[in-house]
């Protein structure tokens, strides 16, 4: 039998697919305009890449902030719950779970059956998040990409303070007008954002191992700047922006 686990995030769709404990299929598509619509598409692209039948999937449990309009799933489950499942199939030495993704931050503190204890959110400001990265990106003039290149090549502080993204640009547009290098502008960013992650999982109890999930986990910059704030090794998942969605798929197998 063949579960999926869908991840209905705010900027994009992620579908897992998995039989007899192994991840058959994966796909990733922007959340658009119509999610429903965009959900069946992840979903079939995912169940082609498995190369199965759609008779198969016998069960199919949502999660994420748009959980609610996957109207063909037959389950669905929070965020939280979906993060601390996905992590312990493939690190169960896992305590706590660090998930940035486009438009929120969670910490979560489980235990070794991947049960979770307790978790804090940054749901209400996009400073911690990915969203965050792009705007600053596009402040700089530059993508992603060469704003994590950048980061590595800084040689001085150039501090950001405001916790809010729109005066977090202001400042970055001033930093820009002072003449302040871009690689010192693209670090002080990434370490903005670990700041804020940071406080906000110092809010529940941080025990090792400690795990960084979600798409921004595939940011070097932010997990080099993370390890500094919390002072510890981080264990960064393969495919860490799927692992909501293998929570889900677990939690269908279940």
């Amino acid at each position: 039998m063949s579960t999926a686990g869908i991840d209905m995030g705010a900027q994009s769709i992620k579908v897992v697919i998995l039989g007899d404990s192994k991840v058959l299929g994966r796909s990733l598509i922007p959340t658009g305009f119509e999610p429903l619509e965009a959900a069946h598409k992840a979903l079939d692209e995912a169940i082609k890449e498995a190369g199965i039948p759609r008779d198969d999937v016998k069960r199919i449990v949502a999660t994420g902030a748009g959980r609610k309009t996957v109207t063909f799933a037959d389950s669905s489950i929070t965020e939280v719950t979906a993060d601390a499942k996905g992590v312990n199939w493939s690190n169960s030495s896992v305590r706590t779970v660090i998930d940035i993704g486009a438009e929120e931050a969670r910490g979560i503190s489980c235990d070794a059956q991947g049960k979770v204890l307790d978790f804090a959110k940054n749901d209400k400001c996009a400073a911690g998040s990915g969203a965050f990265v792009e705007s600053m990106a596009r402040a700089l003039e530059i993508n992603v990409p060469e704003m994590i290149e950048l980061s590595f090549k800084s040689t001085q502080d150039a501090p950001i303070n405001a916790t809010c993204a729109v005066f977090a640009e202001s400042e970055v547009v001033s930093l820009i007008h002072s003449k302040i290098e871009k690689a010192d502008i693209a670090h002080a960013i990434h370490d903005a954002i670990a700041s804020r992650v940071s406080s906000m999982v110092r809010r529940i109890p941080i025990e090792n191992d400690i795990a960084l999930i979600g798409g921004v986990a595939n940011n070097a910059a932010i997990v080099d700047v993370m390890k500094k704030h919390l002072g510890v090794e981080l264990v960064v998942p393969e495919n860490p922006e799927f692992v909501s969605a293998l929570g889900a798929a677990l939690s269908a197998a279940a």
